[in-house]
């Protein structure tokens, strides 16, 4: 299987084609090229995740650039690579798919082998005498390192794509992500490109202290050269799945209580130790991470999410539903309540319909990994022939007046 199995698809040809032949407007920041500039927010959601570069490639295809990335779990996993592959001008996606083909997804799962015949037998719905068998042989490795796959060969695979790109630490990354040189606003728009500066958000939770982690800006709470830290380590934070993953832990490298205050608002001793799972434990979709409300923005704020969250009522029948039940009130509810807050949102948010598809399936076969992909393409093209750049503006101009005393 090769690029092309993705990218040459019949009807992902065709989206493309059809959105090509309009006049597709999003954005009032471009470049000499006429590419446009979007800020993009990703959610987390396993494998499900390549539903995502279906998304992100049809936006590359019709000329849209982006600008801001931020992203949890699989989102922080296409968000570095986005970051990394390439400067912000160049369409990246391509060269993302060409790593996914190139990687058995199922080497992710690097427990030991009974850890390995534990999973399968869960997977494959096999007897329960095998699922026990291999789930006690499992019992005591998983409750010594708190999870069931090390999580090294995925950041192994992070860190040579990174290295490839000349990306050693997060000072590189950097330099990358510099503002493009022939950037401008829209003809007869009356704003500049002034103070217009792209950032990277990938999110994890730090769960000594409770704090939702915003990298690379919080990174000099965890270690003592921020600067040398190679952006696999904030990716291999987000992505610790609770269970399935060891969590990530890191020496504290900074034990001022003043700055972990000023930062996360944390009053006691810093942890002798960091430990961090997957950022979707606390903000699986962060689409607040770059709004001003107060200002009609330069560029608009995208966001995908992986399937469509609280459309029906959840069974609490049982206790592992009723715990499944409480895990996703939490896990939600920041996110909801910045939505609910904020409707305007929902006029730029892509929800991929992901069908059955397991978000935890790392030996998805090609077929699934292309109905995956479409998906995301399909889910790209359905926004973007509804997306009204003007409306949304006239939205935000509305909102952005100032509160007039009743």
């Amino acid at each position: 299987m090769g690029i092309e199995y993705f990218t040459q698809d019949t009807e992902v040809r065709e989206i493309i084609t059809k959105l090509k032949s309009g006049n597709l407007i999003v954005s009032d920041v471009l470049d000499e090229e006429g590419n446009q500039y979007v800020d993009l927010v990703q959610e987390g959601g396993g494998v499900l995740g390549i539903a995502l570069l279906g998304y992100t490639y049809v936006l590359e295809q019709v000329g849209i650039r982006f600008f801001s990335l931020a992203g949890t779990s699989a989102g922080a996993i296409n968000t570095i690579l986005l970051a990394s592959v390439d400067v912000i001008s160049k369409p990246k996606t391509e060269e993302i798919i060409e790593y996914l083909v190139n990687q058995n997804l199922f080497d992710f799962v690097d427990g030991p082998f009974y850890v390995k015949n534990f999973l399968n037998a869960v997977r494959n719905k096999s007897t329960i005498f095998l699922k026990l068998l291999w789930g006690l042989w499992s019992q005591k490795y998983f409750f010594k390192h708190q999870g069931l796959n090390p999580g090294e060969e995925f950041r192994k695979w992070i860190l040579e794509i990174l290295k490839k790109n000349n990306i050693n630490s997060t000072e590189d990354l950097g330099t990358l992500r510099r503002l493009p040189k022939s950037l401008s606003i829209r003809k007869g728009i009356n704003k500049t490109i002034d103070g217009l500066e792209p950032k990277l958000k990938i999110i994890a939770a730090e769960i000594t202290t409770e704090t939702r982690v915003i990298f690379p800006e919080m990174n000099k709470l965890f270690w003592k050269e921020p600067e040398n830290v190679s952006p696999a380590d904030y990716v291999r934070a987000s992505m610790s799945i609770p269970l399935f993953f060891h969590p990530f832990k890191v020496k504290t490298g900074n034990k001022n209580k003043e700055d972990w205050y000023n930062c996360v608002r944390y009053k006691g001793e810093p942890p002798e130790e960091s430990v961090f799972v997957d950022g979707g434990v606390l903000s699986n979709f962060p689409i607040d991470v770059f709004h001003n409300r107060k200002i009609v923005p330069r560029l608009p704020t995208f966001g995908v999410k992986l399937g469509d969250d609280r459309h029906e009522v959840s069974l609490v029948k049982n206790i592992p539903k009723f715990l499944m039940a409480i895990f996703n009130s939490a896990r939600h509810v920041l996110d909801y309540q910045f939505l609910l807050t904020n409707p305007d949102y929902e006029k730029l948010i892509t929800k991929v319909e992901t069908g059955d598809h397991n978000w935890l399936n790392f030996s998805m076969s090609d077929k699934d990994k292309l109905d995956l992909f479409k998906r995301g393409a399909k889910a790209a093209a359905e926004f973007l022939e509804e997306f009204n750049w003007e409306e949304y503006k006239k939205i935000r101009e509305e909102l952005a007046k100032p509160d007039l005393p009743e």
